[in-house]
């Protein structure tokens, strides 16, 4: 089983990647689960066409333990399988918390022997690195950590931060730093200032995607750029950036 984790800067385009690259690994004919570690639980609106999913956490809290795993685990487009772990209300709870929480009721549950997934990626708000938003980086949850970037200044302290937080896990066993991918916005200097970001932390950019209007408009449509647009030029680079992903995971 490949355990991905892929953090990022809040709005910067990580859920929707995430999604797009799911899409495509589930094509290829692999079983993809996606978890969405963010108190917003929209990581995997647009594999579910706009429907949100109850949240691990909403479940049990309002059905204690009388539940099942697929109560958790829903099928989406391509049939990605999609979780939410979902948060508390705004300043009723630490959302790190609620991320622990969920993922050891998915292991509790036995998700991963009972789904067998190929491949399971979290999806995780990396402007906070600490508690729960570690988690996933954790040993026995992700092997390979990947930080989606952009050229814009907020975007690539966040992305320092990720990484560095995986460099001072790296003695406990925890998830290694497979590289950045470059979300690009168009802004002055992107691909240079990233391209130090990686030398930095002696990694590199795996993976570039376009500032392209197909992908808002699959957003609006509430879909994937996989799904609606699948013959694309953006469609191919989401397929390459997840052969990418995989033979990095693989290599190791």
């Amino acid at each position: 089983m490949i355990k991905i984790a892929v953090y990022g800067k809040g709005g910067i385009g990580k859920s929707t990647t995430i999604s797009n690259v799911a899409a495509c690994m589930a094509e290829k004919g692999l079983t993809v689960m996606q978890i969405g570690c963010d108190p917003k639980a929209d990581s995997t609106v647009l594999l579910r066409h706009g429907e949100k999913m109850e949240t691990v956490l909403d479940i049990v809290r309002t059905r204690k333990d009388d539940f099942e795993l697929f109560d958790m685990v829903k099928e989406g487009f391509g049939g990605v399988l999609c979780v939410e772990a979902g948060g508390p209300a705004p300043g009723m709870g630490c959302a790190g918390r609620g991320i622990i929480a969920a993922l050891e009721k998915l292991k509790e549950k036995g998700a991963y022997e009972i789904c067998q997934p190929d491949v399971v990626i979290y999806d995780v708000l990396g402007d906070v690195v600490c508690g729960g938003f570690s988690m996933p980086m954790r040993g026995g949850y992700a092997d390979q950590v990947f930080v989606l970037t952009s050229g814009e200044n907020m975007a690539i302290h966040a992305a320092a931060n990720i990484a560095m937080a995986v460099e001072n896990f790296k003695n406990r066993g925890y998830a290694k730093l497979g590289g950045f991918i470059l979300n690009r916005r168009n802004v002055k200097r992107e691909e240079e200032k990233v391209q130090e970001l990686a030398e930095d932390f002696h990694t590199k950019i795996i993976g570039t995607l376009s500032h392209c209007e197909l992908v808002p408009d699959a957003e609006e449509e509430q879909k994937t750029v996989m799904e609606i647009w699948p013959d694309s030029e953006m469609a191919q680079e989401y397929r390459t950036l997840a052969d990418t992903m995989l033979r990095i995971c693989q290599e190791e």
